[in-house]
């Protein structure tokens, strides 16, 4: 069966949640029988998100083939199970770079470059590529930004040309709109829904369908005024409520008949739907009982999507042990020596994510020695890892001269560093191993006992290694190095065995919990600060 395309817009505000709504679409499909894969296409001119501040963009999530891509891709991977690779993240800084470059290889034959039709074909052969490369059922793609954004504009003329070369039967438009609730009135206003359609139907697409976003009931009169006026059928208008759980999003559209009237209209030969699980999942997530206190130690805490995997992680793994996590969100810079037992006493575990710089790193340190210390829980992530190895050095090794040389190129014993010489036979992505790389496990270590296997993969973003040539010291003064590359002998995973639970990775884990597979990593610290605030 030939790939069907599903285009996923929004319009009147940003934020509305297009990503989730896309992955709620996803997932009711997938459980259907279908293969589902997902693309997003953002209209900024950067190449990817990697060199863009967290201020800016939130985190930077890396597929498993090693792309930087949106955050959004998390969600998508994280609903519907799949890993997605870079074909599925497009932005128009990719679409320009790679136009400008057939221009200057003559490519064109000397043809005047312009907007249609050179760009919008390469945004459709790109949209093409990912489903050639994923040969899935249906691609649904996502739109970043809002109808009316200038940026958008060729990204909204591929889509509707590609009706025109797929056929009606192979693409389906969905609008996202903003429903606003005037509290003061008490009313819900949808007009800002029929302007929005109206930019895209000035756009040449009409969409198929339309999802409400409302943080109240829209009564049935609302509903078929929205029909009417947008020129959609009533049974392809759908609300989104503002849900308190999440995860409900795909039960209460499934429930509306949004998976139905999808594959009804592209005609797709599907099986009934089958959510016991994801229903099971949500029931118990909703039963959680008592909440853990996970301390996060970062540079960016005041922008929480700079952590959203990371926050995702903690909560699939707080759900599998039926608690709450209450993430206590400690900027690192404000952690001193003085105040560091204060900020850190009602924490059950402490959590240090990836990060680059040295700002902060100080106050991070500080949160490790803290939890070696005092016998708390602590789980390290990339940078987390490299700073655990530094504090080690400093403190238990007495090493005063050791240090990243990230931080201090100098410095007398670089613990951390580039080691290019340690990267011959690995592919980098630009200056940073990117994506995943395997990674063996020794024989009775704590990460071993929580993977369940000999071999892992898991994904990579950083610059900085370990430097091997000080492994012995480390493990004479108690260190185990418990996850080794099997292809550069670079370390993966340390860990103390006289710790009630203290393990750091070089890799990032929070990129492969799901919701109903949590992370090993994030698992094993969770139930490790369950048994703390038990006493244990």
């Amino acid at each position: 069966m030939a790939t069907k395309y599903i285009f996923v817009t929004g319009g009147v505000v940003s934020s509305l949640g297009k990503g989730i709504f896309a992955s709620s679409l996803g997932l009711l499909l997938k459980s259907r029988g279908l293969k589902v894969s997902m693309m997003k296409l953002d209209p900024y001119l950067n190449i990817d998100p990697g060199t863009m501040s967290p201020y800016q963009h939130g985190e930077v999530f890396v597929t498993a083939d090693g792309a930087e891509t949106d955050l959004d891709l998390g969600h998508y991977e994280r609903w519907i199970d799949t890993n997605l690779s870079k074909e599925c993240s497009l932005t128009s800084g990719k679409i320009y770079m790679s136009v400008m470059e057939k221009e200057r290889r003559g490519d064109y034959l000397g043809a005047c470059i312009q907007v249609i039709p050179h760009v919008t074909d390469e945004i459709k052969s790109k949209i093409r590529d990912a489903a050639k490369a994923a040969k899935p059922d249906v691609l649904i793609c996502e739109i970043g930004g809002t109808v009316g954004d200038i940026e958008s504009l060729p990204f909204l003329e591929a889509i509707r040309e590609m009706r025109l070369e797929e056929g009606f039967d192979s693409t389906f438009y969905v609008h996202n709109t903003l429903v606003p609730y005037l509290r003061a009135a008490e009313e819900t206003k949808t007009k800002p829904t029929q302007h929005s359609v109206k930019e895209l139907l000035q756009l040449g697409i009409q969409p198929d369908a339309i999802v409400l976003r409302t943080e109240v009931p829209l009564s049935e009169g609302q509903l078929s005024k929205i029909s009417l006026f947008c020129n959609v059928p009533s049974k392809g208008v759908f609300t989104a409520l503002d849900e308190k759980v999440v995860y409900d999003l795909p039960l209460h559209l499934h429930e509306q008949g949004l998976d139905d009237y999808v594959t009804e209209r592209l005609k797709l030969e599907a099986k009934e739907a089958d959510l016991t699980r994801w229903s099971k999942w949500v029931d118990s997530f909703k039963e959680r009982k008592g909440t853990l206190k996970i301390a996060l130690v970062g540079k960016y805490v005041e922008l929480k999507d700079a952590y959203l995997s990371v926050k995702s992680a903690l909560v699939h793994a707080g759900a599998e042990v039926g608690k709450h996590i209450e993430i206590l969100w400690i900027k690192s810079s404000t952690i001193t020596p003085e105040n560091v037992s204060t900020i850190l006493k009602d924490a059950q575990g402490i959590l240090v994510p990836g990060g680059f710089g040295e700002r902060g790193s100080e106050g991070k340190k500080l949160a490790i020695c803290y939890a070696r210390e005092n016998k708390i829980p602590f789980l390290g992530i990339c940078f987390g890892m490299q700073l655990a190895l530094i504090e080690f050095a400093q403190n238990v090794l007495h090493w005063q001269d050791a240090d990243s040389a990230e931080f201090d190129p100098q410095c007398g014993r670089p613990v951390i560093d580039l080691l290019r010489g340690q990267y011959d036979g690995i592919e980098l992505g630009g200056t940073m191993r990117l994506g995943n790389y395997p990674c063996l496990l020794k024989d009775g270590s704590l990460a071993k006992k929580l993977y369940q296997k000999e071999e892992i993969e898991e994904r990579h973003r950083h610059r900085y290694e370990f430097n091997s040539r000080f492994k012995k010291d480390f493990e004479d003064a108690g260190m185990v190095f418990s996850g080794i590359n099997p292809d550069s002998q670079l370390v993966e995973i340390c860990e103390l065995p006289t710790h009630p639970f203290f393990i750091a990775s070089q890799f990032h884990p929070e990129f492969t919990s799901r919701p109903l597979k949590p992370n090993p990593l994030f698992y094993g610290f969770i139930s490790a600060a369950l048994k703390k605030s038990k006493g244990e």
